[in-house]
């Protein structure tokens, strides 16, 4: 977490910052930190993609709508940079300045969503992080997120702090809030020729409802940063090439290697341990186990790990490749559901999977390092907040090593220290852009 991980102090760690720095072998700032500083010294409010969109909009007449997931969680994104994005509309005497929210309750706390901070732009829709957030391919969900920019919403509110009172009252949190119009009279929907900034910073969650965005005949489709290639795209901040990642590495020294996950962690052992390349590495083969389809994973908190394991215990009884990096998405996705007895139930399937592992490994002369990106599981309960805790932590995470006998060169280390600490244990050279630590020798 934090600054281990190119995060501001305090900040928690997340996934996609976690593998990154697993793959880099080396510190990289990320871009909550960029845009914050950016937002501080007001550099921000000249960006020339975000200032080209509002021209964009003046010369139409046409509406600027503003999406993103409205938090102070930092994971996916930031309320500081959508106030801001709102502001710098304002600046701009654009009057059709719409703002769509949606909510968080997993990076936060489930019941905590609150707009007295927001000062610039109107809310015209509201809509839980569940629907329009989806990455795992559950296209109704998505469906849901696309009809409501179109004004189209079985619940309708007079303002956006109604619908969240009129949500709790169904007995939802803010994660699973039903798609929601803001009207008093007619809906605002967007409209051919409009303007559309989608201001999440982080890519997975954001690129199903993009996609989807690409259909609606828009003037300017911005994205805060890179969430694919796509020449339609508009980007406020462009991605920086990464060169010499962990997979790179291997691939170069003529080496194979397997990616191995399940749909909701595969972005994960590929986009981002790759450094944010989206294009496999030569000798590099890809495994996506389909997550189950379930409402939500506390129903079913085995997720796809046993397929998973079976998959790799084939991999390494095979000897088909040097290198296996593999997720199992468990303790972080039912961490998120707040669900203890679904907790229990999903950690006492992943030591027994890590037991088939473990064993295949020592039957083959095989290592593993095994570790985690972020805190999540080990804390199911807020005492602070009386509610059950879904966001990740601050926590430390264990690096273990099971293999031949060799010794602790550092008794503390850092998810950057975990490639060059593999190159060393694999006999092969560190890149000099790796600058993390050999943590065993």
């Amino acid at each position: 977490s934090g600054e281990a991980v190119g995060l501001p102090r305090g900040q928690m760690g997340n996934s996609e910052v976690g593998h990154l720095h697993i793959g880099a072998g080396r510190k990289v700032p990320q871009d909550l930190v960029q845009i914050n500083n950016d937002i501080a010294t007001k550099k921000f409010f000249t960006n020339p993609t975000l200032q080209n969109a509002i021209e964009t909009a003046k010369k139409n007449n046409s509406a600027i709508h503003t999406i993103g997931l409205w938090s102070h969680g930092g994971v996916h994104s930031h309320e500081n940079h959508i106030n801001a994005m709102l502001k710098m509309i304002d600046q701009h005497d654009i009057t059709q300045n719409y703002f769509h929210a949606i909510t968080d309750g997993r990076d936060t706390p489930p019941k905590s969503v609150n707009f007295s901070s927001l000062t610039h732009g109107k809310i015209i829709s509201v809509i839980g992080r569940y629907y329009a957030m989806d990455r795992d391919n559950r296209s109704e969900r998505t469906q849901q997120a696309v009809d409501l920019l179109k004004g189209h919403a079985k619940y309708t509110a007079n303002t956006a702090e109604n619908a969240i009172q009129m949500a709790y009252a169904r007995g939802e949190t803010d994660e699973f809030i039903s798609p929601t119009l803001i009207t008093c009279d007619q809906p605002i929907a967007i409209k051919p020729n409009d303007v559309v900034i989608m201001m999440n910073f982080r890519a997975d969650r954001a690129r199903q409802l993009t996609r989807a965005l690409l259909s609606f005949s828009l003037s300017a489709l911005v994205t805060l940063t890179e969430y694919f290639e796509d020449t339609r795209l508009q980007v406020a901040y462009p991605q920086l090439k990464l060169e010499n990642t962990l997979g790179a590495v291997l691939s170069n020294a003529g080496l194979t290697q397997l990616r191995l996950a399940e749909t909701e962690k595969y972005a994960h052992v590929t986009y981002f341990f790759n450094g944010g390349v989206e294009m496999p590495n030569k000798n590099e083969d890809r495994l996506l186990i389909p997550s189950p389809k379930v409402a939500t994973y506390d129903l079913q908190p085995e997720m796809s790990a046993i397929a998973v394991t079976d998959a790799l215990v084939n991999a390494i009884q095979n000897k088909q490749y040097d290198v296996i990096i593999c997720n199992y998405a468990n303790p972080d996705m039912i961490g998120h559901t707040g669900d203890e007895k679904a907790a229990e139930k999903s950690l006492i399937v992943i030591d027994a999977c890590l037991k088939r592992v473990l064993d295949a490994l020592e039957k083959t002369d095989g290592t593993a390092l095994i570790t985690a990106d972020h805190g999540n599981i080990e804390q199911m309960f807020d005492e602070k907040t009386g509610q059950p805790h879904t966001a990740h932590t601050t926590n430390l995470v264990p690096l273990i090593y099971v293999g031949k006998p060799v010794k602790i060169a550092a008794k503390i280390g850092a998810l950057d220290d975990v490639a060059p600490t593999m190159l060393h244990l694999m006999g092969l050279a560190i890149p000099i852009d790796m600058t993390g630590k050999i943590l065993f020798q």
